[in-house]
């Protein structure tokens, strides 16, 4: 892990929108406690409709997989191949929601039967050569059918290569089309223009799991296979840790697959999978999806980043014990020189934001080296984007060409923005949040003005400055056991769903305890009732609060340490001294 890295200035706290006869309404329709109803109403909710899909939507209410454009052919030409004993190339991304996804129509279409192989590019392969790496591949296996997770829709030119050599493309994809269409047999894909699918925010695992259910309800309706051949449900904990890995938007549908796929997770029979959350200490009755963010996904993710992410299919899918725990301990090992890796980048990093502070004073930060692995990068333009809330870009150089990691705020879409600046690039592709691009090192120079000035053309200062949104005020009197419990209905926790942030004022009881070096443990009095809260990163602030009776407006999340028996604690989010 890095070391904590303050933002550029403390955050505006946002305070929860306030309507005390909407809050009644679904404190009286659902029984829930009058804080979560806030929190409800601080989201933005605003009818108990969408209410109930959100805290009670069950797996009969997924959509229509044929509601995707193209759907149709894809199943068809599926269909056929399966029906043909055709061999089958399933072609996915290198990260975790690639490597998911492959595994998932990998696997699936084993228990149809279905001759079937995969590939993963790999992380040292330039764009401008993908998919035609793995046209070798398909070609020495006999394959008639190409089929991309996560990747190929901005790949026009190599998927016509493939397509003259006969063999059928389907693209299943959710990154944003940047240029042409491939003209292949089906494009899956939520964001197309034509497309009429009601949940855009698929992932690339979301949309390979769309196509199998697809495949499974036209099987079952031409009386092909028995509804009990395939179990989809058994496919979820694959979708569930694709999704969470890519940061996928945890509403509506999304967030169904995540739940119900975090609740196979906990039971899943995949070796592979058991043996590594194993390795990472994961107790699998209080998995979440703060768990797979943080501790199963970096390892697999470490494969595409410093290794070989075929390996990460692999585990997937392996059925022998002890291969299974070879390869969880070799993942394990990877994400420790990643960490190592990631350590060594960040403090070259600070040491540049160091000698030129000024680099914080733009309202965007794009930053190269020779010295950065490329595999890394897109950890640190996250971080960074997240700690100082401006867009960022970070380039690694090798041998000429700078592949780039970029990540954004909401208000600063980023494919408008390299659109304009393709002359200056090799290929470019993402999302308008998260993208990536390749350039050679004379034009950064050049993309950086570019980019810089279109940030201070569209954003204000406002724009970026950190925020801290409050959902909900709450004394220490209510904080219970039976309400922390109340709190999972919102579950699963992640982007665009986040953890719910409460407030309240309390006294200091005695003053704070640094821990660890750079964390702050605090004790706050309220009423009758004193908790303890900690705070990471803020020991550096320990000398201002060593007043007595002092009074701290602190934005909290509550949760319970079993540390020495249960007990109610607040993670510490931000604080304010009231005057």
């Amino acid at each position: 892990m890095l070391a904590y890295m303050p933002s550029a200035e403390e955050p505006l706290w946002i305070y929860p929108k306030i309507d005390p006869q909407w809050k009644e309404s679904i404190i009286k329709e659902f029984k829930i406690h009058p804080v979560i109803a806030q929190i409800l109403v601080s989201r933005g909710f605003t009818s108990l409709e969408d209410i109930h899909d959100y805290l009670y939507a069950k797996l009969p209410d997924l959509y229509d997989p044929f509601l995707l454009a193209e759907m149709q052919e894809a199943v068809d030409r599926v269909c056929k191949a399966i029906a043909n004993s055709e061999s089958i190339l399933i072609y996915g991304d290198n990260d975790v929601d690639g490597m998911t996804g492959a595994a998932l129509l990998t696997e699936f279409f084993q228990d149809l039967g279905a001759n079937v192989f995969f590939y993963v590019s790999n992380r040292g392969t330039h764009r401008e050569n993908l998919i035609v790496e793995a046209l070798e591949y398909a070609l020495q296996n006999q394959c008639k059918l190409l089929i991309t997770v996560d990747c190929g829709i901005t790949a026009a030119t190599e998927i016509a290569k493939v397509v003259e050599r006969h063999i059928d493309v389907i693209i299943t994809d959710h990154h944003e089309p940047t240029d042409k269409i491939p003209n292949c047999v089906a494009t899956l894909n939520p964001k197309l223009f034509n497309n009429g699918y009601p949940n855009r925010e698929l992932t690339g695992v979301g949309v390979a799991f769309k196509l199998a259910h697809g495949v499974t309800n036209q099987l079952v309706a031409e009386g092909k296979i028995t509804p009990k051949k395939i179990d989809l449900k058994r496919y979820l904990d694959l979708v569930a840790l694709g999704t969470v890995a890519d940061m996928g938007v945890l509403v509506g549908e999304n967030r169904l697959l995540v739940r119900y796929g975090l609740r196979q997770l906990r039971k899943t029979k995949r070796i592979g999978l058991t043996k590594l959350m194993s390795v990472c200490d994961v107790d699998l009755n209080e998995l979440t999806s703060f768990t797979v963010a943080s501790k199963i996904a970096p390892r697999l993710n470490s494969l595409g980043r410093i290794d070989d992410p075929k390996k990460g299919v692999q585990l997937l899918l392996v059925r022998n014990g002890a291969t299974a725990e070879k390869l969880a301990l070799e993942l394990d090992l990877n994400n420790i020189e990643r960490q190592k890796i990631e350590r060594t980048m960040s403090v070259d990093v600070d040491n540049i934001i160091n000698a030129h502070p000024e680099i914080l004073s733009l309202k965007a930060i794009v930053m190269h080296s020779d010295k950065w692995h490329p595999g890394v990068i897109a950890i640190l333009s996250t971080r960074f984007a997240k700690n100082y809330n401006r867009p960022t870009v970070m380039i690694s150089i090798d041998s000429g060409i700078g592949k780039g990691s970029l990540r954004s705020i909401s208000e600063f879409p980023l494919l408008t923005v390299l659109k304009e600046c393709s002359d200056l690039l090799i290929n470019f592709g993402g999302h308008d949040f998260a993208a990536g691009l390749t350039i050679k090192e004379e034009n950064i120079e050049e993309f950086k003005r570019r980019f810089i000035q279109a940030a201070h053309q569209k954003l204000m200062d406002s724009d970026v400055r950190p925020k801290l949104f409050l959902d909900a005020e709450m004394c220490f009197e209510d904080l219970t056991f039976d309400f922390i419990e109340s709190l999972r209905l919102l579950e699963p926790f992640g982007n665009e769903n986040p953890q719910p942030i409460l407030y309240t004022d309390a006294k200091q009881a005695w003053p704070p305890k640094v821990v660890g070096k750079t964390h702050l443990k605090l004790f706050l009095e309220q009423g009758d009732r004193i908790l303890e809260g900690i705070a990471f990163g803020r020991a550096r602030q320990s000398p201002m609060l060593r007043k007595k009776d002092l009074v701290l407006r602190v934005a909290f999340t509550p949760q319970v340490n079993t540390f020495q028996g249960p007990s109610i604690q607040l993670l510490i989010r931000n604080f304010q001294i009231k005057e």
